[in-house]
């Protein structure tokens, strides 16, 4: 089973917008890039998991997310990053139209999504992190044994009221990197 680094983008990897879905309107958080390539450069997989309403409400379509994804993805591979799957929730409870509109078991903190990817890509949760900007995304990964980590940008500064004892809380994607990496290599002196 492998390691991995679930992200959540909307607020932690793009600057916050409030249903972003075209690429002209895309903001990579900064230091977002190379926070993603320092994940990269370990034995962790990087997967992105998203809540999109905005296609239950009708805003955009699921092509509309899969062409900023390929974007995103294309982006990233640029710097020297990689990402090895993207997870995205197109419905909402109350506010989508059609079949959009439901309870689901992939909006997060349900976890849906994670459970697809440890199906697609063999996951250990009980070794794996997940990162985001509301407290439904650290809640999700904690609901699987995961270490939940809150960042500051995006929602992350209004969220951290909720937060209470014991979460893990980063000005940014870009410093728990740093943390990370620290971490990292105090982990291979160790073993050395």
């Amino acid at each position: 089973m492998k390691k991995c680094i679930f992200l959540d983008r909307d607020g932690n990897i793009n600057v916050e917008k409030d249903y972003l879905h075209r690429v002209e309107d895309f903001e990579f958080e900064e230091g977002a890039l190379e926070a993603i390539k320092a994940f990269s450069e370990t034995e962790y997989l990087i997967v992105i998991v998203t809540n999109q309403s905005g296609i239950a409400r009708g805003y955009y379509t699921e092509e509309d997310v899969k062409t900023l994804h390929v974007y995103l993805k294309e982006k990233i591979e640029a710097t020297g990053g990689r990402v090895d799957g993207f997870y995205y929730c197109p419905h909402h409870p109350k506010k989508g139209i059609g079949e959009y509109k439901k309870e689901c078991s992939c909006r997060k903190p349900e976890p849906g999504m994670f459970l697809q990817a440890k199906e697609d890509l063999d996951i250990d949760f009980a070794n794996s992190i997940m990162v985001g900007d509301k407290m439904s995304d650290v809640e999700a990964g904690k609901r699987l044994g995961m270490r939940g980590i809150l960042v500051r940008t995006g929602h992350g500064r209004s969220e951290e009221a909720k937060a209470g004892q014991g979460v893990e809380i980063y000005d940014s994607l870009y410093q728990f990197s740093e943390k990370f990496v620290q971490e990292r290599k105090a982990k291979i002196v160790v073993k050395g």
